[in-house]
C-alpha cells in the first residue's frame, strides 16, 4: 500500500505550473508539455469540433524532441509512471484546450502494464480528480493504442476499470498492430479509430468507398462511433464522408498545437475543405 501511495505523490511532485498556470511535468532532463488536435464530427454542411486528442511534447533543453525518442530514453521500469504522469498533465490542462465542453481523447498503451494494480488505481484516482478540471467522467475517451497485451485478460480488466469510472473507450489505429477485429469484438470500444496510414492508401484506389463503406458499416453494427484519422486530402475527406464516419482528423482539418497557444476553434465549411484545390489549414503552427 505505501508504495503505490508514494507513486501517486510522485506523479503530482513532478508537475509544476508556469506563470500563467499551464502545466509541465518534468522526468530527468526532459520538460514534458500538453499538446491537442480537435477532433470535428459533421452536422449538415460544417464540420464542427467536438473533442481534442491530448499528445505528449517532451522537450530537451528547450528544443522539441520526438516522443519516439523521448520514450526511447526512459527505461522500462519508469514507463507505466512515465506515462501516467503525461495523462495526469493533459487532465489538468484542460482547461487551457480553448473548447468547450470537448471530449479529450488520452492513449494507453497496453504493453506498458507492469503493474496492474497501479494502472488500475491511477484510473480511479484519475476519475475522482476529473471535476476540478472542468471535465465529467463521460469526456474522457481512453485509446488502446495499437501496440500487443501481453494478457488479454489484464487489458480487458483495465477496459472494465476504465468503463467503471464513467470512461468511454476507444480502439486507436485500427488496422494496424494489434488493432484489430479480434480487440474491438474483445474490448466493445464505444469508438473505432481508424488508422490515417491505412485509410491513405486505401484511398489510393478508385473504388475506395465501395470498399470501405461495409467495414464502417460493420463497426456501426458492433455499437462502436468511427473516427477516422490522418485526413491530409479532400479526396480523403470525401470519402471518409460517403462512408458515413462519425469523427474526422487531420492535418487538413487542424494541426495539432501546444496546449495554450491554441486559437479560436469553430465550425469548418466542408464545400471549402472538398474542393479538390483545398491545402492544409494552417490553424496551428
Amino acid at each position: 500500500m505505501k508504495g503505490r501511495h508514494d507513486r501517486r505523490r510522485d506523479v503530482a511532485q513532478a508537475i509544476r505550473a508556469d506563470e500563467i498556470g499551464l502545466q509541465y511535468g518534468i522526468h530527468g532532463a526532459y520538460r514534458m508539455h500538453s499538446a491537442c488536435q480537435p477532433i470535428y464530427a459533421p452536422r449538415g454542411d460544417l464540420l464542427v469540433p467536438v473533442a481534442v486528442e491530448a499528445l505528449l511534447q517532451p522537450r530537451l533543453a528547450g528544443a522539441a524532441v520526438s516522443p519516439q525518442a523521448f520514450f526511447g530514453d526512459v527505461r522500462a521500469e519508469d514507463r507505466l509512471f512515465v506515462e501516467s504522469l503525461g495523462r495526469a498533465l493533459h487532465v489538468r490542462n484542460y482547461p487551457f484546450v480553448g473548447l468547450d465542453r470537448a471530449d479529450l481523447f488520452l492513449n494507453y498503451d497496453p504493453l506498458v502494464n507492469d503493474h496492474p494494480g497501479r494502472a488500475l488505481a491511477e484510473i480511479r484516482l484519475m476519475a475522482r480528480h476529473l471535476g476540478e478540471h472542468g471535465l465529467d467522467a463521460s469526456m474522457l475517451v481512453c485509446e488502446i493504442t495499437e501496440q500487443a497485451a501481453p494478457d488479454d485478460g489484464v487489458l480487458l480488466a483495465t477496459v472494465r476499470e476504465m468503463r467503471r469510472n464513467g470512461f468511454r473507450v476507444a480502439v486507436d489505429d485500427f488496422g494496424t498492430g494489434h488493432s484489430t477485429e479480434a480487440r474491438v469484438r474483445l474490448l466493445e470500444p464505444d469508438i473505432v479509430k481508424i488508422d490515417g496510414g491505412w485509410f491513405a492508401e486505401l484511398c489510393r484506389h478508385a473504388a475506395a468507398e465501395r470498399l470501405f463503406r461495409p467495414l464502417l458499416s460493420l463497426l456501426h453494427d458492433q455499437g462502436a462511433e468511427v473516427l477516422i484519422e490522418g485526413i491530409e486530402r479532400p479526396a480523403q475527406l470525401r470519402v471518409a464522408l460517403d462512408a458515413g464516419a462519425d469523427l474526422l482528423q487531420g492535418f487538413l482539418l487542424a494541426r495539432p498545437a501546444l496546449a495554450g497557444t491554441l486559437p479560436a476553434v469553430g465550425p469548418l465549411a466542408l464545400a471549402e475543405l472538398v474542393r479538390p484545390s483545398a491545402e492544409v489549414v494552417p490553424l496551428f503552427g
